[in-house]
């Protein structure tokens, strides 16, 4: 019997449940397969005793309609950069990766299927070049990894998105005030464009666009007609002005990377300063953007993706990632995926159709 271990890495993220059914669903139409998940993402498998658990159809029986993971997920314990505590208490990272597929072929392991976004997918390439057969599955909110035209979990988060800024559209327009909601993307602004277009912001920043606080000042005070009037702003949480910096905390070591959020709030005290007299809110919704149900789209497009991964496996085309592109599943090199970052195009499509909406990015 040929054995094959699923890990879901990073972030939580609408739809990982989805895939994680689609790949046992059509893992048990073979005879010779065994499918096994990896707790919070490979640490798992890692940890001594492994916490790892055996899945079939009876256990990922209705779970596509489930937020987060049953397997639960983490970015902490990167194999690549381990934090290992040494005899003096101190911490130094270090690369545990030959390490790790040592492990899974000592476990009997013949493939992984690892689900995640470009931190996650970075060590599936890794694992794959120290001789590990693995297949990749793109999984972010963040809609940032290259080669694939939507990662499972963007559209939900959008939604969720667009769902709260109509209810701060009503508010902000009964108070005449200044409202700014902030969602996550990290360093794309993916989330943030599609809410404003969906929502009708007046406003939308986003890291690919630094804004210029008095071309935000001017707009704001346009929208007002002695003293009524109110103005929406979406903002990503890596969005920044031409002459300031990204807002963000170093985080905790052994983390992917550093933690971004609370831009709202200094984008509120920018306009404060600068004169801006309407009365100003601030919301920052969070991880709301990557809890719940996943909506049909993302259900979908995850529950083929594990099909596909599964498949991918079956015809032994290793150090791939699974992909949607034009309308049609299919796969590339996880190496070229992860080559470079997806961020939105200033010049594309979407971002002069927001303009010809009326929406102001700041420049």
């Amino acid at each position: 019997m040929k054995k094959i271990l699923v890990a879901t890495g990073g972030g939580d993220c609408p739809g990982l449940n989805a895939v994680i059914r689609g790949i046992v669903k059509r893992a048990s139409q073979e005879k010779d397969w065994e499918v096994w998940g990896s707790f919070e993402a490979l640490n798992g498998l890692m940890e001594e005793p492994t916490r790892l658990i055996k899945l079939d159809d009876k256990t990922v029986a209705g779970i596509h309609v489930l937020g987060g993971t049953i397997l639960g997920t983490t970015n902490k314990g990167n194999p690549m950069n381990y934090p290992e505590r040494q005899p003096d208490g101190t911490f130094k990272t270090v690369n545990r990766i030959p390490w790790l597929v040592d492990r899974l072929k000592s476990k009997g392991f013949d493939a992984v299927i690892n689900i995640g976004g470009d931190g996650s997918q970075a060590i599936s390439q890794a694992m794959f070049e120290a001789g590990m057969p693995v297949v990749g599955v793109p999984k972010t909110i963040d809609n940032d990894l290259s080669s694939t035209d939507f990662t499972f979990g963007f559209q939900t988060a959008v939604q969720t998105a667009s769902d709260s800024f109509d209810r701060l559209v009503t508010t902000a327009a009964s108070h005449h005030r200044v409202m700014i909601m902030e969602v996550m993307g990290r360093n794309a602004g993916w989330i943030a464009l599609y809410t404003a277009i969906s929502g009708g912001a007046e406003i939308c920043l986003i890291p690919e666009i630094p804004y210029d606080l008095d071309v935000l000042v001017e707009r704001i005070k346009g929208r007002y007609n002695e003293g009524r009037g109110f103005v929406n702003i979406v903002i990503a949480e890596g969005a920044y002005a031409k002459e300031g910096t990204i807002t963000a905390s170093k985080g905790e070591f052994g983390r992917h990377s550093v933690r971004l959020g609370g831009v709202c709030f200094s984008l509120s005290q920018q306009l404060k300063d600068a004169g801006i007299e309407a009365d100003i809110r601030e919301t920052v919704l969070g991880h709301t953007q990557r809890g719940g149900t996943p909506i049909a789209f993302d259900r979908v497009i995850a529950s083929v993706f594990g099909v596909k991964a599964m498949e991918l496996v079956l015809a032994g085309k290793f150090g791939q990632l699974v992909i949607l592109k034009n309308n049609d599943y299919t796969a590339v090199p996880i190496q070229e995926a992860i080559s470079s970052y997806n961020v939105v195009d200033p010049h594309g499509t979407l971002v002069q159709a927001a303009k010809g909406l009326g929406i102001s990015f700041g420049d």
